[in-house]
């Protein structure tokens, strides 16, 4: 296995490979902050040349957790257009059993709150989407055993943003409703495993997966069950500059999971209640 990028999803997914005993590399830039086990391999796999080293190592698997080298456009382009192509020159002729990309629903057009699935429109109005949806279609064209799986927003550490935020008592507006989505970490690292474990079966994948949970919510309603959970009293009066940096403003809609449970993976989180409870250590 082949993990480029390598930061949390890919330490969760790569040790639990370390664990059955698979062999793990992983390509990022500080090699020092890898898990124990892990092999190494320094590279920033933004610049030309730096994955060429994947074509000698000859990996069954790869797993992309790309991620943007910054903020601004220019950023995603290096992060995910230009990583993914680097990646597919890397590997040169080798053909692994299965690539995984990890990629983001910010990619899908809609806006509006209606549901989409893995057939929806793309965006062609957010930048930075549009580079993430190149470095999905590079992977796609190399032609051989790929999938992307688009999470929703990733959650599932007590220092995460919307905590934060809530405990600021800064919620979300109850109007308009904005519908958001998200998935936990634990769930994101077993869906991956869940999809390698097919692949190594024989089974086919699809060539895109969303990767939610059960339960697309209005963001107050969110903010409100936890602002309860935390005890925080703050009257509703959040705006656009309360999301995360990089966050489309116009993001609302709702993502179906189907294909998701199709494919036989139970969620562990089915919802942010019992996702978020287990992050404050407490029941839904």
């Amino acid at each position: 296995m082949l993990i480029v990028g390598c930061g949390d999803l890919g330490a969760r997914v790569g040790g639990s490979l370390l664990q059955d005993g698979w062999e793990v590399h992983a390509a990022r830039r500080d090699t020092s902050r890898l898990p124990p086990g892990f092999v190494g391999h320094a590279a920033d796999y933004t610049a030309a040349g730096s994955l060429d080293f994947a074509a000698d190592l000859q990996p069954d698997y790869v797993l992309a957790t790309f991620t943007p080298a910054d903020r601004s456009e220019a950023g995603y382009r290096r992060g995910f257009a230009a990583a993914a192509a680097n990646l597919v020159a890397g590997l040169g002729g080798h053909r692994p059993r299965s690539i995984l990309m990890v990629s983001s629903t910010r990619v899908f057009a809609e806006t509006e709150g209606g549901w989409v699935d893995e057939t929806s429109e793309l965006s062609t109005r957010d930048p930075r989407a549009a580079s993430i949806i190149a470095a999905e279609r590079c992977l796609l064209d190399f032609g051989h055993r790929v999938s992307v799986v688009r999470f929703a927003g990733i959650y599932g550490t007590s220092g995460g943003y919307l905590l934060q935020r809530v405990l600021r008592g800064e919620l979300a507006p109850i109007s308009p409703v904005r519908f958001t989505n998200r998935i936990h970490r634990d769930d994101c690292a077993g869906f991956i495993l869940h999809l390698l474990g097919l692949s190594e079966a024989g089974q086919s994948l699809a060539p895109v997966y969303i990767g939610g949970d059960d339960c697309p919510a209005p963001q107050h309603e969110v903010d409100s069950w936890l602002a309860a959970r935390l005890g925080v009293s703050a009257a509703a009066g959040g705006s656009a500059r309360d999301q995360p940096p990089g966050t489309p403003a116009a993001s609302h809609k709702r993502c179906s999971n189907r294909l998701l449970h199709t494919s036989g993976y139970r969620l562990r989180y089915p919802d942010y209640r019992r996702g978020y409870a287990a992050v404050l250590g407490d029941s839904p």
